[in-house]
């Protein structure tokens, strides 16, 4: 294992080894190693500025864009400030601010000063932007033309900015920098030397204003399979630019978030082993709480149906299935429903036609397990247990019409609870399994009690 391999190493000293393992690793890589050294008490965390050291020049920056706040925040506590100087001028502006973000006071100050004027000023123009909008996620290096260059004039100016540019594939035609073109690498090198951008360029640009929020910028990469989306202010003056790697972590944000939602938690922005104990447990109690005093609702109506148990005391062991039936049933529609949402293919205009659509779904899924479990229910009281119960096709009709009640309100409560937190502004993710459940265990229990009283004939004392 080259973990084990490198701490041999680190141990005899022998750094000429380890440099040389490192020019053959791709930079992801090493900072994985990196992170496996921080979390481990084995070595001593002094050493893992010294391999850093250790790390050819045009890949120390790389790797430590891809590695954690917290390994970030040593190693910049351990920098020199030319060595820090040295990191800050390769990395990319996008990256910086990333990292700025998560790191404390202190350390902000730290770097803010080391970097240069140029530097800290694009700093604190991505830095004065809400923290969910496109402003926000976007990088100001980029590679802009102008309209009446050559091809061969443009090829020679991305040869000289290129390499400090965070994408040369896709090009922006600029004028008094109002965004008037884009073209691609490729276009450049397929047409002749002197043709002029203007006629090469494409006008119909999609942009993306700069307070837009960034998942629906991350969407925009999605539709169009971009590998960069130019950032406009109101006066469509190119700003910045969003690159799909940035995307992909808003992406992947936003999943985390629903996800979390969707299981009754409030999200953690930390992985799973580096958030504390107490922090799991806050951040899962909220939630918890509100579901389970919400849960007696179904207590309280069991209570007031006293009488129906009484008289038919086989009835109470039905209600965990009918319960458990209305849950999994609400959870799958609320699942579709949010993933519809999510990837645009529901819009709250479709409320109806979703509504309808579950109500026949709901039909045919109702129907099917309530003829199953009815035949069950009539065999298993009338041959196999006849003495639990005098009249069996009682029993077997009432939780056949109570499976297709709670399935019915099941998915329509699993659709329209989403549907109306997005009309509310609200995470429709956050009307997800947990808080649908109790909704639905409560409205099952009612339904199977009345449907009970209403068959065997039992009144209320």
């Amino acid at each position: 294992m080259l973990y084990d391999t490198i701490k041999k190493l680190l141990e005899k000293r022998n750094f000429k080894v380890i440099k040389e393992i490192f020019e053959n690793m791709n930079e992801a890589d090493i900072a994985d190693l990196f992170g496996h050294f921080h979390d481990n008490d084995e070595i001593d965390k002094r050493d893992l500025p010294v391999l850093f050291r250790l790390l050819p020049k045009d890949a120390a920056a790389d790797v430590f864009a891809y590695m954690e706040p917290d390994m970030q925040e040593l190693l910049i506590n351990a920098f020199t400030d030319k060595e820090l100087e040295e990191v800050i001028d390769d990395l990319f502006i996008d990256d910086t601010v990333d990292m700025i973000e998560e790191m404390p006071a202190n350390v902000v100050s730290r770097i803010l000063k080391t970097a240069d004027t140029e530097t800290r000023r694009q700093i604190n123009q991505i830095l004065k932007y809400p923290k969910d909008s496109a402003g926000s996620i976007m990088t100001t290096e980029y590679v802009y033309l102008d309209k009446e260059m050559t091809v061969r004039e443009a090829l020679e100016k991305i040869r000289h900015v290129g390499f400090v540019k965070e994408t040369v594939y896709t090009l922006y035609v600029t004028e008094s920098r109002r965004l008037i073109g884009v073209l691609s690498v490729l276009e450049l090198l397929t047409s002749d030397d002197d043709d002029r951008i203007e006629d090469i360029m494409e006008t119909n640009v999609i942009t993306v204003d700069t307070l837009e929020d960034k998942e629906l910028v991350a969407k925009q990469f999605e539709k169009y399979d971009f590998l960069a989306l130019p950032v406009v202010d109101k006066e469509n003056r190119i700003v910045g630019i969003v690159t799909f790697d940035d995307a992909m972590d808003v992406m992947q944000e936003e999943n985390t978030e629903d996800f979390s939602h969707m299981a009754g938690m409030q999200p953690i922005e930390d992985s799973y082993f580096k958030t504390s104990v107490v922090r799991h447990a806050r951040n899962r109690i909220a939630w918890l709480l509100v579901l389970m005093l919400s849960a007696t609702l179904t207590g309280t109506i069991i209570t007031k149906y006293e009488a129906a148990f009484a008289a038919v005391p086989l009835l109470v062991s039905f209600i965990p299935m009918l319960t458990g039936t209305g849950g999994n049933c609400g959870s799958q529609t609320s699942t579709m429903i949010i993933r519809g949402m999510s990837l645009g293919e529901i819009r709250l205009r479709d409320f109806f036609k979703v509504v309808f659509k579950e109500f026949r779904i709901a039909l045919i899924v109702s129907v099917i397990l309530a003829l199953v479990n009815g035949i069950r229910i009539y065999i298993t009281y009338a041959y196999i247990s006849p003495n639990e119960i005098d009249d069996p096709l009682k029993l077997a009709i009432t939780v056949s019409l109570a499976i297709v009640s709670t399935v019915i309100i099941s998915k329509l409560i699993g659709c329209m609870l989403p549907m109306l937190a997005k009309r509310l502004h609200l995470d429709p993710a956050l009307m997800a399994a947990p808080l649908i459940s109790t909704i639905v265990d409560t409205c099952t229990t009612l339904v199977f009690f009345n449907i009970a009283m209403l068959i065997f004939d039992i009144h209320m004392v």
